[in-house]
């Protein structure tokens, strides 16, 4: 396609929009509901791992929590066989006074609740620091084989279960995205075909006169592109607002448990984006070339 001849494509795509509205606002509306999935699926995605990792990093630790009444001299020397196990990074000992005022401080302002315990309930522990998480379970094999253990912390299970979680959702998501965007392929498809059958006499008209197959093909290719650009930017307008929405209330009503973890909106929206300007050009641009080369016969 020479320059020269661009903006003649560009019209005649916005024309065979125009003159099929209704079938381009349905491919238009599938691409677009096609990719605000394919943004939710990417949203829980990114966001579960994301705080499957933090907690990875942040709960690199397994506390030990020791029986009640135990000797100084156990206390010691289950320290030093803690960290004689491999995998350990090194141990810290926590008093249960500590831990109260830990506890405390976690409250914030609520913590002065806690100055109305009559006893301390919370128990002398062991903070040990593995050296990588992906060997936790080990070291938590030879912890349990320890005397004087009343109970083991561990955030593994949490961490795993994000994980699954996540390759549940993209698993299934995948399925859904391959389906909708067969869908929105055939809708674009069909919109060219029906395109190409009114402009059937003026092609032919167009090939005596010697113009070539791309010079006929490319206003239609241009306009399965600008559907599925038009797609993808609406869908990626609802997806903005959609989770700048979502963010903002999770953010300002649980921030302590949340906010840390989330991906911000301009991060989220910067990859998404992309990926939905690609996609919903190239599935618009693959629904013109299947349909051009069945039914365009030149």
């Amino acid at each position: 396609m020479k320059i020269k001849t661009f903006p003649y494509m560009i019209k005649q795509g916005l024309t065979g929009i125009w003159r099929n509205r209704g079938m381009s606002l349905a491919s238009i509306t599938t691409v677009s509901a096609t990719l605000m999935i394919l943004g939710l699926i990417i949203t829980l995605v990114l966001n579960i791992n994301g705080i499957a990792y933090m907690l990875q990093s942040q709960f690199d630790t397994v506390q030990l929590y020791l029986e009640e009444d135990i000797a100084h001299e156990e206390i010691t020397d289950i320290g030093k066989e803690i960290g004689a196990i491999d995998g350990v990074s090194y141990v810290e000992f926590e008093t249960k006074e500590e831990a109260l005022d830990n506890l405390k401080e976690q409250w914030g302002d609520q913590g002065y609740l806690l100055d109305t315990l009559e006893d301390n309930p919370l128990p002398d522990s062991y903070i040990v620091h593995v050296e990588n998480i992906e060997t936790a379970d080990s070291v938590v094999d030879e912890l349990r084989k320890l005397d004087g253990i009343d109970e083991i912390k561990y955030y593994q299970d949490i961490i795993d279960n994000l994980l699954r979680i996540a390759g549940f959702v993209r698993t299934i998501g995948f399925a859904l995205i391959m389906i909708l965007i067969l869908i929105a392929m055939f809708i674009i498809s069909n919109t060219i075909k029906i395109t190409l059958n009114a402009r059937r006499q003026e092609i032919t008209i167009m090939k005596y006169v010697g113009a070539t197959n791309w010079f006929i093909r490319w206003p239609f290719v241009i306009e399965g592109m600008l559907l599925g650009f038009i797609g993808a930017l609406i869908a990626s307008g609802v997806v903005y607002f959609a989770y700048q929405s979502v963010f903002d209330i999770i953010t300002t009503r649980l921030y302590v448990l949340f906010s840390g973890y989330m991906v911000t909106t301009q991060d989220m929206m910067t990859n998404v984006t992309i990926i939905f300007l690609i996609i919903g050009c190239g599935v618009g641009i693959l629904g013109s070339i299947i349909s051009l080369r069945k039914h365009l016969k030149v």
